[in-house]
């Protein structure tokens, strides 16, 4: 069975930056896509950022240049390096483990995490 469990949100001023970490267990890690999906109050859950087996990412337009997915494959482990975070920003955050690829868009499986909330706000 795949679990994930995801840590790392919190209350944090716009400007600042947090960083969140989805731990991946009963699963080969290192062969899976990861991806991070977020959901605000009334609307659907959006794709943020995935990252390939071998470390290839990418990122919605939204989160550009503010935002870093990276992976431990010996801790089984994905990260999202959440910088200038603002209010727009805030939501639950969900990763996905064990996507596929299509003509270069994440496509999520049924193997999510709880979620942590991310709240920015002054």
């Amino acid at each position: 069975q795949v679990q994930l469990v995801e840590s790392g949100g919190g209350l944090v001023q716009p400007g600042g930056s947090l960083r969140l970490s989805c731990a991946v267990f009963g699963s080969i890690f290192s062969a899976d896509h990861m991806a991070w999906y977020r959901q605000a109050p009334g609307t659907q859950r959006d794709l943020v950022a995935s990252i390939t087996s071998g470390g290839t990412t990418h990122y919605a337009d939204s989160v550009k240049g503010r935002f870093t997915a990276s992976r431990d494959n010996a801790k089984n482990t994905v990260y999202l390096q959440m910088n200038s975070l603002q209010p727009e920003d805030t939501a639950v955050y969900y990763c996905n483990a064990d996507g596929r690829y299509y003509f270069g868009r994440y496509y999520p499986s049924a193997y999510w995490g709880q979620g942590t909330q991310v709240t920015v706000s002054s």
